[in-house]
């Protein structure tokens, strides 16, 4: 069975490109490069599976907003 997953991609101050599967928790992963990132958010999105099962919500992916806020 195939299972299909959104996947947040951000870049931190570092440098790192950095992924996280919301409709997993836990499941996220960085890389210095995209396609390394991909390969590790595919093999952690699968060790997930393995752990947890396949018994998840699955997320309609909405869209990304950013929003200011005075600390």
């Amino acid at each position: 069975m195939t299972h299909q997953f959104d996947v947040i991609v951000e870049k931190d101050s570092a440098g790192y490109f950095v992924a996280s599967v919301p409709a997993l928790a836990g499941c996220h992963t960085q890389a210095k490069s995209l396609d390394e990132l991909m390969e590790r958010i595919r093999e952690a999105i699968e060790l997930c599976l393995e752990v947890y099962g396949t018994e998840f919500e699955p997320l309609d992916f909405v869209g990304v907003q950013r929003i200011s806020v005075a600390a």
